[in-house]
């Protein structure tokens, strides 16, 4: 089948190859407010690309350490030409401790040459904690990092562990970029009478297979889910997908709409709007991603679910299945990576922690998807679903009960032209999550955005402009009306990008400009940084707040 425009290459022209990079920085706490800075001057951007530009950057905060002593071991280090993984082994450092105030996983990366992007995967004791894709390099080489906060996988690296870490790669005459990657995690000793994060589980269990056995005393269980929709294939470029009816590349008989999902012995646990990830060489244009790539393309994110209403089940002592599913993917397709990792916090004044499911009511999915021909073809889709579960836990501090609600909306309007030399999605998801755990309501409203552009002129020039939206507003809510936290997410990408196509490399003529801003405000304070590009040269660095 051959490769869809959008997903990254057009037809068989090979494009050359870009840069990207830059710092993930999930849970990272917003910066102190400072005065709005800038970078010294402003480079005049040359008047195409050339090749060699800018090492790959994001707009994200760097993840914040404490000012504590510090102890660094490597994880991974490894040059990546084919499909076979690293492994190693991973000892805990000596010096910092038994207990961290954070752990950081710091990822660095070199490529240079021509390279499709790459999906990745680091993993250790079967726990992946951290699922990645790469830049496109440049002829004359680039470097990435990526950040993140890892501290959450304390109950796993306090003992040895395997590693295991995959790039896969294919490296000919053609492809000539090995990618050259080391891993570390670089530990924080707790501050002296400072409890253990709260965030810290007292386990993380891989789901390596189906079968889940919690301790007895779990009292609050979180699974985290990195769902991709990738291989190359139609699944990596999901929210283009067509009704059968339409003459369009990808189809899907029941249209662009997926919902990731997770069930507890065959019941529906728990539901997820997935992000709609666009890698490196998305959307028909990679000279759009060389300095700033789009949201998340590093740092894949987990979906994340609450599954405490159903751990008084799971306490039985017995084998429970756990499985993830994508809905809306034909049958027998394949594109949908869900490896996951379960959470387990446990009650240490009970030996056995008892209680019940008491509510678990799931309503009708609804997915719409009406194609509309003509000399420009039209999909306009709808769909969404809501999920109530709840569920009480006698633990050694009383009852407590939990209530999880999420209900997600997503809208989308496809139009293409035949040929698809013109191709255009307008789209839109929200993703609203409630959770009430004793006196505390915590509510998450998540919101993603796409609206883009690809043309394939008369000229052969292909053009993409493409805007993207990460937004995310959170509060926790006492029963008394107080609000001892909240937080407000908005990062925003633009660009836009065109070059001559069948052609070599030298007379492409690229030429692009992109925009991040990413914003976050919360009761931990303020962060707000936009870099600009403009034919692989940083015009702009701004820093407000």
């Amino acid at each position: 089948m051959r490769r869809h425009r959008i997903t990254g290459a057009f037809g068989a022209l090979v494009l050359a190859a870009a840069a990207l990079t830059g710092t993930g920085a999930a849970a990272a706490a917003p910066t102190a407010p400072t005065p709005a800075t800038r970078a010294p001057a402003t480079p005049t951007p040359p008047a195409e690309f050339g090749t060699d530009w800018h090492d790959p950057l994001t707009a994200a905060p760097p993840v914040a350490k404490p000012a504590t002593r510090s102890c660094e071991v490597t994880l991974a280090e490894a040059q990546f030409r084919d499909f076979t993984p690293y492994v190693g082994s991973y000892e805990p450092p000596i010096g910092c401790g038994a207990t961290w105030s954070k752990v950081v996983l710091r990822l660095d990366g070199k490529v240079k040459g021509r390279q499709y992007d790459r999906l990745g995967h680091l993993s250790v004791g079967g726990v992946e904690v951290l699922r990645t894709s790469t830049p496109e390099p440049s002829p004359d080489g680039i470097t990435w990092s990526v950040e993140k906060d890892v501290t959450r996988y304390t109950p796993t690296l306090r003992t040895a562990q395997p590693v295991e870490m995959l790039i896969g790669n294919v490296v000919d005459d053609t492809y000539t970029g090995v990618i050259d990657v080391k891993a570390t995690l670089t530990f924080y000793a707790a501050e002296p009478g400072r409890a253990r994060p709260a965030a810290v589980p007292d386990r993380v269990l891989p789901l390596t297979s189906p079968t889940l056995t919690t301790p007895r005393n779990t009292e609050r269980i979180l699974a985290e889910v990195y769902a991709t929709g990738s291989g190359g294939g139609c699944e990596e470029f999901w929210y283009l997908a067509t009704p059968d009816a339409a003459p369009y590349s990808c189809k899907a008989a029941d249209g662009p709409y997926r919902e990731v999902r997770i069930a507890v012995d065959g019941q529906l646990a728990g539901i997820a709007a997935p992000f709609p990830t666009v890698w490196t060489g998305g959307w028909s244009n990679p000279f759009l991603w060389y300095v700033t790539p789009a949201p998340r393309a590093f740092d894949v994110q987990p979906v994340v679910y609450d599954l405490t209403p159903f751990a008084a089940l799971l306490n039985d002592g017995r084998p429970h299945r756990v499985e993830v599913s994508v809905a809306g993917v034909p049958a027998g397709q394949s594109g949908w990576s869900t490896p996951a990792n379960v959470l387990l916090w446990q009650d240490p004044g009970r030996a056995v922690v008892t209680g019940a499911l008491t509510r678990a009511e799931a309503g009708e999915p609804a997915n719409s998807s009406v194609y509309t021909p003509g000399a420009q073809h039209r999909v306009d889709t709808k769909g969404g679903h809501r999920l109530t579960v709840a569920g009480y836990l006698n633990t050694s501090h009383g009852r407590v009960t939990t209530t999880v609600t999420r209900t997600l909306a997503n809208s989308s309007v496809h139009r293409w032209t035949d040929g698809e030399n013109q191709d255009a999605l307008a789209a839109h998801w929200t993703d609203d999550e409630s959770v009430t755990s004793g006196r505390t309501t915590t509510s998450t409203r998540r919101t993603y955005t796409m609206d883009g552009e690809t043309t394939l002129g008369a000229d052969n020039r292909l053009r993409t402009v493409i805007t993207l939206g990460d937004r995310a507003d959170t509060a926790s809510v006492r029963d008394d009306g107080s609000r001892p936290s909240w937080s407000r997410l908005d990062d925003r990408y633009t660009g836009d990008a065109s070059y001559a196509t069948g052609v070599p490399r030298e007379q492409r003529h690229a030429v692009g400009t992109s925009t991040e801003r990413y914003r976050l405000t919360g009761s931990d304070g303020c962060y707000d940084r936009t870099v600009v590009s403009a034919q692989g040269t940083l015009t702009q660095d701004l820093r407000r707040c």
